[in-house]
């Protein structure tokens, strides 16, 4: 499953989600995690328009939880927040499901550790499939989400066993001093990066980021990678190098 995280910016125009579906799907991305911020969040309004425009496609949206990453949200704010997203967002056709539950990536920060993972199993009353930033030694929980993965600007290439393969395109928040940033990465070494991530065999297969330009990982078209395909250069990689949708490779 090759999935890319979208930033919500100018997502409440339809046309401007078609565009960005239409990139995505050219990309061969199957998955995109939507930021999501908390009822009533400028998001939770937008994210409706995004799951209606993807429900005659192949596109599938999950909700990553953000508020996790900046605080520690309670187990009745947890639940809370669960059954808005599973009343308002789950039942849609183009909102994802494995094993039949729906998916929520769960953001974090440095400060979690295995009580995190309690914390979200206490609140998980509604069922559902909770895929959480990795925290230092993971497996070691007693308490063990469904799945694992990591959302990092710090390396290339992360690899969380046959749970997740994580690909990056480069790191510089703006506005904010990270020592040492990641510069982009060459397109040669890109697709390097897009084999390795599909050789790795992982579930979960993560491209950071469609367009969080804001810490310049984004892949969709720019002037700087224009292409004669209209999509850029580096959704032109994946496009190449990725299994079509459906392919079952």
């Amino acid at each position: 499953m090759a999935l890319s995280h979208l930033r919500a910016r100018d997502s409440g125009d339809p046309r401007v989600v078609r565009l960005r579906v239409d990139s995505i799907l050219y990309a061969y991305l199957s998955v995109c995690s939507y930021d999501w911020w908390g009822v009533g969040s400028n998001q939770d309004y937008r994210f409706p328009t995004a799951l209606a425009v993807a429900r005659r496609t192949p596109l599938r949206w999950a909700i990553l939880y953000e508020p996790e990453g900046y605080g520690d949200p309670s187990v009745d704010q947890i639940r809370s927040d669960l059954v808005h997203i599973r009343d308002r967002f789950a039942s849609k056709p183009a909102y994802l499901k494995l094993d039949g539950r729906f998916v929520v990536y769960v953001y974090g920060n440095r400060p979690d550790d295995c009580s995190t993972v309690d914390r979200w199993r206490r609140a998980n009353t509604v069922g559902a499939y909770l895929v959480m930033k990795a925290i230092g030694d993971n497996r070691s929980c007693p308490a063990q989400p469904d799945g694992w993965f990591q959302y990092s600007g710090n390396r290339y290439e992360h690899d969380l066993e046959s749970d997740f393969f994580g690909i990056c395109a480069g790191y510089e928040k703006t506005g904010v001093q990270v020592a040492p940033a990641l510069p982009r990465i060459s397109l040669d070494a890109w697709r390097q990066a897009i084999r390795d991530m599909v050789a790795s065999g992982a579930r979960n297969q993560l491209v950071v980021s469609f367009n969080e330009w804001g810490e310049a990982s984004a892949v969709e078209s720019a002037l700087e990678w224009e292409t004669p395909s209209g999509y850029g250069a580096y959704l032109d990689a994946l496009h190449e190098e990725l299994p079509p949708i459906g392919s079952g490779a």
